[in-house]
């Protein structure tokens, strides 16, 4: 990979210290002089979206040539922590982990430097301390995708259902202060009824429900994850709703993540498109940059040779934005935002098989 890079001078006990805890010294290898073993955390395994990155994760190992020990903390940061421990306990030379709570990792991130144990963050940024990079796509960009194409679809006027991830997760935050943001710049004819559903798919439906029952017109649908697909058609089935979207009682869906159950419901009619988050892409660079760190290498904001930019979130910490398309039926620009069309193959919730 053509990557910017420099190499961490280790040649003394002195320089090492003055470099930055990525560079974790030594060959990088196991003890055995094998692959270097690194450890991943899955941060659930509940959605379709987190099991795809499972999937992909030891095809990617195996590529790169590591070692891979895996744990799943099951979205609760106590089992993160303690996973984190037996890590470290197994002499892991680098560690990839998902936050879901992106504040209360801090302690665990310190504990980890401090063992100048280099640490990828995927999906999620940590609120403070230091990883080597982060993988993820640009989340705010998701929210403003989503609002551009229901601001378009509906005409800027109308009212719309915005069902929230978790608020203690920067991408619940990205997501939704962007499409607050756009729709307000943007179609300020819309109004925006937000629902806190904590990435909780019954709550979502809930919700949802409360919401159409109360405001019959609602023509639009964001949600941020497609953890809220599977109640959302239900409740819109029940409320006779799941029409064609040339039906005038179409109501406008819009999802994140780019699974193949959501691109088969936007070839249907059911819903309208979709933020194509690249769990592939998510696994194959969390090792890639596990390896770079164990490797001694360093990189540099700027563009990348797979389509992405690396940006300075702030000091010591970098992040990886990846490339995620707008998915549409048609492949159509919506309020100057081109999409893919469903059945591409270049999406990864087409290439499962």
């Amino acid at each position: 990979m053509r990557l910017r890079t420099a190499l961490c001078s280790i040649t003394s006990a002195m320089s090492a210290l003055a470099l930055l805890s990525a560079c974790s010294g030594g060959s990088g290898t196991a003890a055995s002089g094998g692959a270097p073993l690194v450890g991943v955390d899955y941060p659930r395994s509940d959605t379709d979206f987190w099991n795809s990155y499972i999937k992909y994760t030891p095809q990617y190992a195996k590529e790169l040539g590591l070692d891979l020990k895996t744990t799943n903390s099951q979205n609760d940061v106590a089992k993160l922590t303690a996973n984190a421990q037996t890590f470290i306990s197994q002499g892991v030379k680098g560690l990839a982990m998902a936050p879901q709570d992106t504040a209360a990792i801090a302690p665990t991130l310190a504990q980890l430097e401090a063992k100048k144990i280099p640490v990828v963050t995927v999906d999620t940024r940590p609120d403070t301390g230091k990883v080597f990079m982060v993988v993820r796509a640009d989340n705010r960009a998701y929210g403003e995708k989503a609002c551009q194409f229901l601001g378009t679809k509906l005409n800027g006027q109308g009212k719309v259902v915005m069902l929230e991830g978790g608020l203690d997760s920067i991408n619940g935050r990205d997501r939704t202060e962007a499409f607050n943001d756009c729709m307000k710049k943007n179609y300020p004819g819309i109004k925006v009824f937000g629902e806190a559903t904590n990435w909780d798919g019954a709550v979502a439906a809930q919700k949802l429900q409360t919401d159409l029952t109360a405001n019959p017109d609602i023509k639009g649908v964001y949600m941020e994850s497609s953890f809220a697909l599977s109640g959302t058609l239900q409740v819109l089935k029940q409320k006779g709703l799941l029409v064609d979207p040339k039906d005038p009682k179409h109501v406008f869906v819009v999802s994140n993540d780019g699974i193949p159950e959501e691109l088969k419901s936007i070839g249907e009619g059911k819903i309208d498109a979709t933020v194509s988050q690249p769990a592939d892409l998510y696994a194959k660079y969390a090792l890639y940059y596990l390896k770079a760190a164990i490797d001694g290498k360093t990189f540099e904001p700027g563009k990348t040779d797979h389509d992405s930019t690396i940006i300075q979130v702030r000091e010591g910490l970098l992040e990886d934005q990846l490339s995620a398309p707008l998915v549409t039926v048609d492949g159509g620009t919506y309020g100057g935002e081109a999409s893919v069309k469903s059945d591409d193959r270049s999406l990864w919730g087409n290439n499962l098989g």
